[in-house]
């Protein structure tokens, strides 16, 4: 079915002349003479783009893409004046437009213009949809780890009980604490979260408890704090490890009884509030290093979740990475992008001290500076950190990743190879089909040998996928054709 396009012009040679020219082209095109009747067209059926001019009687073109905008803030409008002016092009792009073309309209331009507002529609379509299959806690992977952490997510949610939630720097604790708090009782009320690491040691009871007026120097007003923002809903205390004892005592307090005193104040004040904490530290080890009250960690660890690092749950590198890329290149204006299999290999070889914070920030920086349409192994590992003095690894010095640690699915793939690793006695074409081969054989695992899903994930063509099984001595479900090594 051909794109639909709406054209809105007061000048009706300019109407004709661009509904043919558009026609002409392959788009379904509708007219608009005047800003209302296209906000008419808009509300009552589809469009995919608006192409309007800036300059028009009664409701100029600007007003009518402020509207455009509150009514439909993801459709794309390409704005046209024969009077542009650079305040002008700035003006409709902060308003949300797509672009700006100036009259005499170049019909090359135009259609340029069309097709990379559609693209961007297209990958906002599709993030979309991944997001659907992302799940209701908006968090991805579907390998066992995160099975794990959704079932507990799943059971703890709808309780009262506190939970404690634990792992390195960037594997999405907080993207926990929000799930438990969306999937709770109390989702209508206020989700607050405090990283106790950020505040100084002197401000956090203040920043916690609030504090009256003149309660010390600075505290110029009565200010509330985090508990009290929090009634009825739940307080997320990140990095809870790095709270002073001092601060720790009168937490255990509020826990307890579920009353409280602002700084400098004498009135006791009840809340109700579900506390989640989370902590990158061992507090059994704190414990016994004297610097976190046990009391205390037997009351906020009712229920433990456990947030892996990246590098044990390496079979959701495929689909995190898809799913960021995607996300990255829409939210940048990006056309999509595509990674070629050695450019898949080289991040799946990379370690991820920074989980999979660092893989969405390694991901947006290749939206950014890649000039696609597809990404290749040398530009993949030209962009990933190295550690000072070492040379950018070659898209060959790289191995897959390790599979997954759980058993396998009875439908997933025998036999895989343990993972490619370099080798001097073979040439670099044959190590990088040996790099190939364990990415496909990797994404037939993941998708429990779905060819087409495996396709999918790959962003290969079905038929191409299956001429590279052939031509790298594969089968479906893993087994290789004899002689190959």
């Amino acid at each position: 079915m051909p794109a639909s396009i709406l054209i809105v012009d007061d000048e009706k040679n300019i109407l004709l002349t661009l509904q043919t020219s558009l026609q002409l082209a392959g788009y379904h095109v509708e007219l608009a003479a005047h800003g209302q009747l296209a906000l008419e067209v808009v509300s009552a059926r589809p469009v995919d783009v608006v192409l309007m001019d800036v300059k028009m009687p009664d409701m100029d073109g600007l007003t009518v893409l402020a509207r455009l905008m509150e009514l439909k803030p993801e459709l794309p409008v390409i704005m046209m004046s024969g009077h542009g002016t650079i305040d002008t092009a700035v003006k409709a792009t902060q308003l949300g437009a797509r672009d700006f073309l100036e009259k005499p309209i170049a019909r090359d331009r135009m259609l340029v213009a069309l097709r990379n507002a559609l693209k961007h529609q297209a990958a906002l379509e599709e993030l979309r949809a991944l997001r659907a299959e992302m799940g209701r806690y908006d968090m991805v992977g579907g390998g066992p780890a995160m099975q794990h952490i959704f079932s507990l997510i799943q059971r703890a949610a709808p309780s009262e009980g506190r939970v404690l939630i634990t792992g390195e720097n960037g594997t999405g604790k907080e993207l926990i604490a929000r799930a438990l708090h969306q999937n709770s009782r109390r989702k209508g009320g206020p989700f607050v979260k405090l990283n106790c690491a950020a505040v100084p040691h002197e401000l956090i009871e203040s920043e916690l408890f609030g504090h009256e007026k003149g309660a010390f120097t600075g505290a110029v007003s009565m200010r509330r704090g985090k508990f009290e923002l929090a009634h009825e809903g739940t307080l997320f205390l990140d990095e809870i490890g790095d709270m002073p004892q001092a601060m720790q005592a009168k937490l255990l307090r509020v826990l307890q009884e579920g009353e409280l005193e602002r700084v400098g104040g004498a009135e006791t004040l009840k809340v109700d509030v579900r506390v989640i904490a989370a902590t990158n530290k061992n507090l059994e080890k704190e414990i016994e290093a004297g610097r976190f009250r046990e009391d205390l960690y037997y009351r906020i660890n009712v229920v433990q979740i456990h947030s892996p690092p990246l590098r044990e749950r390496r079979e959701d590198l495929p689909v995190l990475i898809d799913t960021f890329l995607k996300e990255a290149c829409a939210r940048n204006g990006r056309r999509p992008l595509s990674l070629s299999p050695d450019a898949l290999a080289v991040m799946a070889a990379h370690s991820y001290p920074g989980n999979v914070r660092e893989l969405r920030n390694l991901v947006e920086r290749l939206a950014i500076l890649c000039e696609g349409p597809t990404v290749t192994g040398a530009e993949a590992a030209e962009l990933l950190p190295r550690s000072k003095g070492s040379p950018p690894p070659a898209p060959s010095d790289v191995s897959s990743p390790p599979a997954p640690r759980a058993p396998a699915p009875a439908a997933m793939p025998t036999g895989a190879p343990g993972g490619f690793r370099p080798r001097v006695d073979r040439t670099f074409r044959e190590q990088v089909e040996d790099a190939e081969r364990e990415i496909l054989l990797f994404a037939l695992a993941h998708t429990q040998d779905n060819v087409t899903e495996a396709a999918r994930l790959l962003d290969l063509e079905r038929g191409h996928f299956y001429k590279k099984l052939k031509a790298l001595g594969l089968k479906r479900g893993g087994d290789k054709e004899p002689g190959i090594p």
